[in-house]
């Protein structure tokens, strides 16, 4: 189990970075030979992305459900399109199956959020909290003196 830090903390990035919500939501749970594929897809191509730093991946977070969410972090929306792109990575042939054998059936969905963010666009903070999130995927930081109130975070992240 992850270190729990006791102390108000923040999280800072020295430049821009995308924020990337994935997920897929199962419509029909007793076709589990339709959504369990999309699932297992996934940890393939994390496997990919942190054995491979220079493709932009920096971190990520994930939560099952019916509708299952996954937070990434990249250092760029080139590298995260060229990853998505690229004939050589674990995306599209998982694309690909998806489209062939689910399609727009209604068993299983899928689904992606991209957000671009810069410094001073984004604020955060974690108590009682293990290393999470932004704070894993940048510097994790005492939320002490600027970085004491939300207001604080924004304006110290420029």
């Amino acid at each position: 189990m992850a270190e729990i830090i006791r102390e108000r903390m923040t999280s800072k990035m020295d430049k821009e970075f995308v924020v990337f919500l994935i997920g897929m939501r199962i419509n029909r749970p007793w076709k589990i030979h339709k959504w369990l594929p999309v699932f297992l897809a996934m940890p393939k191509m994390l496997k990919e992305l942190y054995s491979k730093p220079e493709l932009g991946f920096i971190s990520q977070e994930f939560w099952f459900g019916r509708t299952s969410i996954m937070v990434q972090y990249w250092e760029s929306f080139e590298h995260l399109e060229s990853y998505a792109k690229s004939k050589n990575s674990s995306h599209l042939p998982a694309w690909s199956k998806f489209n062939n054998k689910i399609g727009n059936s209604g068993d299983v969905g899928i689904w992606h959020e991209t957000y671009l963010s810069k410094p001073g666009s984004y604020e955060s903070v974690y108590i009682n909290m293990p290393r999470f999130g932004l704070a894993k995927a940048g510097h994790h930081i005492p939320a002490t003196g600027h970085f004491k109130s939300a207001h604080g975070r924004i304006q110290n992240n420029i």
